[in-house]
């Protein structure tokens, strides 16, 4: 029988692997003055958020769960304009969610009541891995939203809701290994 916690797991992990890829797609319909692009001071691009996720799940899964030292600068995510490529960026985020996967994929599910504390904040692993997941999906749909406003293209994310069938499979390459 699936336990409660392994649903919770291995949920977390899929949808930080189809965020990554969504992230992945929308950046590969995108060139390096776009990615860097802001819409207004107040605002950051493309490539800050993807600075910041990778940021965020480093600090919160691998240092927070995982141990790893804390080597986050997380105003420096938000202060660059510029400096890392495309594929750089792209690069950076998605290893770090490869092995925040790994780690998550290998956790005892008794570890999930224990307390950690990333950027000063007392939570339960659980509650750790949840701060992770919906943040990535907040600023997926940011990066989401500003891809099309950028191509005006529809991304197809949700095209097997319009009476197809079965959902498409992920383009060959953009599932995390």
């Amino acid at each position: 029988m699936v336990s409660a916690e392994q649903v919770f797991l291995e949920f977390s992990v899929a949808k930080l692997r189809q965020y990554t890829a969504r992230i992945r797609a929308c950046l590969e319909q995108l060139d390096e003055r776009q990615i860097w692009h802001r819409p207004s001071a107040a605002s950051n691009s493309i490539a800050n958020l993807c600075l910041h996720l990778a940021g965020n799940v480093r600090q919160w899964i691998l240092h927070g769960i995982g141990g790893e030292p804390d080597v986050r600068r997380r105003d420096e995510e938000f202060a660059a304009r510029g400096g890392a490529a495309k594929d750089e960026l792209l690069g950076r985020l998605e290893d770090t969610v490869r092995q925040a996967c790994e780690l998550l994929e290998s956790l005892p599910h008794a570890r999930l009541l224990e307390t950690t504390r990333p950027q000063n904040y007392d939570v339960t692993v659980l509650e750790a891995v949840y701060h992770v997941v919906e943040h990535f999906s907040g600023h997926t749909g940011q990066i989401i939203a500003a891809t099309k406003a950028i191509t005006g293209a529809d991304l197809g994310f949700y095209r097997h809701l319009s009476g197809a069938a079965q959902p498409p499979p992920p383009p060959a390459g953009h599932e995390i290994p």
